[in-house]
C-alpha cells in the first residue's frame, strides 16, 4: 500500500514541479494574475507532495520507548499540514493576487503564451490525475467513491486526487478568465478568475482537513473488521460473551484492538491463557493490519430492569 501511494505522489511531484516553472514564466511574460495564481497553486502542490513523502517516511520508523505503538500517525499529521498549507498559502496568495489585480489592473501581453502553458498544464495535470484516480479506484473495490474517501485509512492517495482535481478545475477557470479578458478587453475577468481559484483551493483545503481530522484524532477500524473480530471471539467455547471490541488506527497499516470478554467461570488460569494466545494469533492471521491486541477478562454487564 505504501509503495503504490508513493508512486502516485512521485508522479504528482514531477508533474507539478514542471508545471509550476512554466506557469511562473508565462505569468512574468504576460502579466496575467490568474496565471500567477496558478503558478502559486502548482508550487504549493509540489511542496505538498514533499510533505506527504516525508510523512510516509516518518511513518515507517519502528516503535520505541517514546512511541510504543510506532509512528504511523505521522501520515495523518502531515496530510493535515498539507490541508493547512493549501488553505493558508495557496488560497491566501490567490485571493490576494486576484483582489490586487482588480484594484490595479494590468493589460495582458503575449496572451497566447498563456493558452499554450495552460493546455500543456492540463495535459500534465490530467496525466497525474489519472495515475491517482486509477490507484484510488483500485483500492475502493465495490465501495462508492464518497464512501471510500470517508473510510480510507491512508489519506495520501486521496489528498493527491483532491489536489489534482482542484488543479484541473483551476486551469479551466484561468483559461476562461484570460479568454474572456481578451475577448471583451476587460482586465477584471483575469482578477476574478484568480479569486475563484483561491476560493476553490480554500474549499479543497477545508474538505481535506475535515476528512483527515477523524484519522488524526483516532478512527476505529472499518465496521466489517470490528464485527469480524467479535465473531471470531464469539466462536470460542471458553468465552461466555464478547462485551466490547474497541479498535483504533494507529496508522494506515496498524490497527490496535482492545477486546473485553467474559470467560467461563469454570476455566483455570492456564486455560484462559491458552485461549488468549489462540485468539490473538487467529485475529492477526485473519486481519493482518491488526498488530497489537489487548484482551481483558470482564464479567458480562447486566442491565438493570426498570
Amino acid at each position: 500500500m505504501a509503495s503504490s501511494a508513493k508512486k502516485v505522489i512521485y508522479a504528482a511531484l514531477i508533474g507539478n514541479g514542471l508545471i509550476a516553472v512554466t506557469k511562473f514564466i508565462a505569468a512574468a511574460v504576460t502579466g496575467s494574475s490568474a496565471m500567477l495564481s496558478e503558478g502559486i497553486h502548482s508550487l504549493v502542490d509540489t511542496g505538498n507532495e514533499l510533505l506527504l513523502l516525508y510523512g510516509l517516511h516518518r511513518a515507517q520508523k519502528p516503535a520505541d520507548e517514546s512511541f510504543p505503538f510506532g509512528y504511523g500517525k505521522e501520515v495523518y499529521f502531515w496530510s493535515f499540514v498539507v490541508a493547512i498549507f493549501i488553505f493558508a498559502v495557496g488560497a491566501g496568495a490567490s485571493l490576494y493576487e486576484g483582489i490586487h489585480h482588480l484594484y490595479h489592473p494590468r493589460q495582458l501581453e503575449h496572451v497566447f503564451a498563456n493558452y499554450f502553458v495552460l493546455v500543456l498544464a492540463m495535459i500534465f495535470e490530467g496525466t497525474t490525475w489519472m495515475v491517482a484516480f486509477k490507484e484510488f479506484s483500485r483500492r475502493k473495490g465495490r465501495r462508492s467513491y464518497l464512501e471510500m474517501i470517508r473510510r480510507d485509512k491512508n489519506p495520501s492517495v486521496f489528498v493527491v486526487l483532491f489536489e489534482d482535481s482542484a488543479a484541473l478545475l483551476g486551469l479551466m477557470v484561468a483559461f476562461s478568465g484570460i479568454l474572456l479578458g481578451q475577448l471583451t478587453g476587460k482586465t477584471w475577468f483575469d482578477g476574478e478568475a484568480s479569486i475563484v481559484i483561491g476560493l476553490l483551493l480554500a474549499g479543497t483545503a477545508i474538505w481535506l482537513a475535515y476528512e483527515i481530522k477523524g484519522l488524526l484524532v483516532g478512527e476505529s477500524a472499518q465496521p466489517e473488521v470490528v464485527q469480524g473480530i467479535r465473531s471470531l471471539a464469539g466462536e470460542y467455547p471458553e468465552i461466555e460473551h464478547v462485551n466490547e471490541v474497541l479498535t483504533m488506527h494507529m496508522g494506515p497499516e496498524f490497527i490496535l484492538v482492545n477486546l473485553s470478554v467474559d470467560f467461563k467461570n469454570t476455566l483455570s488460569a492456564d486455560q484462559v491463557e491458552r485461549t488468549v494466545q489462540k485468539l490473538d494469533a487467529q485475529i492477526k492471521q485473519v486481519y493482518p493490519l491488526v498488530k497489537r491486541i489487548f484482551i481483558e477478562g470482564e464479567a458480562r454487564a447486566v442491565k438493570a430492569k426498570v
